[in-house]
């Protein structure tokens, strides 16, 4: 895949197989990993978007990008093959952006 994967794009992604609790099924999903890793690496992390909200959660975004509502899940973050990435839905915008930087601060870090 030579195309470029930047970070906060969001792509369709087929997620299965899964195991357990794992989201599942073809679903968009935010690239979570830098740009910078994802034009080297055959592999790119990123967090699966939901439609189920969970109003209160304090690891799910509510965002809107082009015709995608939804929750992004970052409890969910996991790493893929780039050859599970289809098409390019959008990108974050910056309010999001900070929103995802300061969760996953809160949740790995601090």
């Amino acid at each position: 895949m030579n195309r470029s994967i930047e970070q906060y794009c969001l792509f369709w992604v087929d997620l299965n197989p899964t195991k357990g609790a794992e989201i599942n099924k073809t679903r968009p999903c935010v690239v979570i990993s830098p740009s910078e890793m994802n034009e080297y690496l055959r592999t790119v992390m990123i967090a699966p978007v939901t439609s189920r909200g969970r109003e209160g959660y304090p690891t799910r975004i509510r965002i809107t990008v082009g015709d995608v509502n939804g929750w992004i899940v970052l409890d969910q973050l996991r790493t893929i093959d780039k050859a599970r990435l289809y098409e390019n839905i959008g990108k974050l915008n910056s309010e999001d952006i900070l929103k995802v930087k300061s969760t996953i601060k809160e949740m790995l870090v601090d």
